[in-house]
């Protein structure tokens, strides 16, 4: 048993630098210098319309509307406040397209104008509405009950 062992200790150790896996030498450059003026950034690549995510879906970014041409006017941007938000309304040729709606301490929020004036979210849909139920409601006594007169406790 012991030489039985012993033997497939020994055959083990002297396969193992065989299992043993090497990767080949690469060229890697030298760190660069603490005051080298480091490498110029590219411009970024032009978006294609044709583009679409990898994953299938739609972009999680907000749609934004079609770069202004040379010839056509600049959109006009009014800006107003309802209660504590403030509204940007973004309107081409006096048609309304993109509101912009910034709460104080908060995301903007981005709806483009479908052309019947709806407002809806960069995925095409109407803005939620929370269904809202009181269940408790504080600082109201209950009513006192009324004493009837055939019920006086004789």
């Amino acid at each position: 048993m012991k030489s039985s062992s012993a033997f497939v200790l020994a055959a083990t150790l002297a396969a193992a630098p065989a299992f043993a896996q090497s990767k080949p030498p690469v060229d890697v450059p030298p760190p660069p210098g603490m005051n080298d003026p480091g490498v110029r950034p590219s411009a970024p690549a032009p978006a294609s319309p044709a583009a679409a995510p990898a994953h299938g879906g739609t972009s999680l970014l907000p749609v934004t509307p079609a770069p202004i041409k040379s010839g056509q006017p600049l959109p006009e941007v009014s800006v107003h406040r309802q209660g504590e938000n403030t509204v940007q309304e973004y309107r081409r040729n006096g048609q309304l397209y993109m509101v912009v709606v910034t709460p104080p301490n908060g995301v903007a929020q981005t709806y483009m104008v479908d052309p019947s004036g709806r407002l809806v979210d960069e995925h095409g849909q109407k803005p939620a509405r929370p269904v809202m139920y009181k269940i408790l409601e504080w600082g109201k006594s209950k009513p006192a009950p009324a004493a009837s007169a055939g019920n006086n406790g004789d």
